[in-house]
């Protein structure tokens, strides 16, 4: 920051982001760019409400079972490592889904 005198008085006046890099202000973000991972657009191999059968491989932090379809993780509720299940898709996001155990 400088200072600039002006009418006796100093003001100061700050570089703002015009002054590193070139962009004014933030914007919104549609106007940024480059943010959005390509695992949000990439297709998804379940939707919700579809019935797959998995293996359980390990469990989340929340205690749900970890499953994967072509690489994709799901978490499903009251599932323990090494079982086979069954799962309805509930909800799906862009790198995981969360399903229920229906067998």
């Amino acid at each position: 920051m400088r200072k600039i005198r002006m009418n006796e008085e100093y003001e100061e006046e700050s570089e703002g982001r015009e002054g590193r890099g070139g962009r004014e202000g933030r914007g919104n973000r549609e106007d940024r760019g480059g943010n959005v991972k390509a695992a949000y657009f990439a297709p998804k191999p379940v939707k919700v409400g579809d019935e797959v059968e998995v293996t359980v491989e390990g469990a989340g932090s929340r205690g749900d079972g970890v499953a994967k379809k072509d690489g994709f993780v799901i978490f499903v509720k009251d599932a323990k490592p090494g079982e086979t299940i069954r799962v309805r898709i509930t909800d799906v996001r862009a790198r995981s889904a969360t399903g229920d155990k229906i067998s």
